[in-house]
């Protein structure tokens, strides 16, 4: 069974950056507490022959510390923006290492862009759709190095039990992309 075995205060950080910000509102002088972390990508893949969504099911020590029966979250693919290419790449990139689709750039969509975590760091995510198929797998995905990811089918058909199934812990990334898909995808198929 996972657990958390600790939690200490961090004096060195790889990822994020605790900080301080003093900030003048309405002539009155405010502090608040925040951190600096990367930005993100995340894609809503659809597999064509499956007739399902693609999602990625793992673990989150923040989830775990808030329900210590329960850490493991339905994501959409996601990766963090820590390298100097396009977000379109990071996403080519974290399709393949996560899931194990080779998805040409030229089919990974573009959805939106928007601002996450707003309380506490202000990152950015952009949101990309892509369709895939069998011919595009060269591996089982579940991530790299010490990744722990399993790859989820989602059928279409229970798309939106799922979406409002709470035993179902998943991101808000996971209901905006498929309220995109049934609101825009769907209807360009009609």
């Amino acid at each position: 069974m996972d657990k958390i075995e600790s939690i200490q205060e961090l004096k060195e950080t790889k990822f994020i950056k605790p900080i301080e910000i003093n900030y003048i509102q309405k002539g009155i002088k405010k502090r608040w507490e925040a951190v600096i972390s990367h930005d993100s990508v995340a894609v809503l893949l659809y597999h064509k022959e499956k007739d399902a969504f693609i999602l990625v099911k793992q673990l989150r020590v923040t989830v775990l510390n808030k329900n210590p029966d329960d850490g493991y979250m339905y994501e959409l693919c996601a990766g963090i923006v820590d390298k100097k290419c396009s977000n379109v790449q990071i996403a080519k990139e974290e399709i393949l290492e996560e899931c194990g689709y080779d998805v040409p750039l030229e089919n990974i969509e573009k959805i939106s862009s928007f601002y996450t975590s707003v309380g506490i760091s202000g990152t950015h995510q952009t949101l990309y759709y892509a369709q895939i198929d069998e011919s595009m797998r060269v591996n089982e995905g579940g991530g790299i190095h010490d990744e722990e990811i399993e790859v989820i089918s989602i059928a279409y058909e229970n798309a939106k039990d799922f979406l409002f199934d709470e035993s179902y812990q998943k991101t808000t990334g996971v209901s905006l992309a498929f309220y995109w898909f049934f609101n825009t995808k769907l209807k360009q198929t009609l």
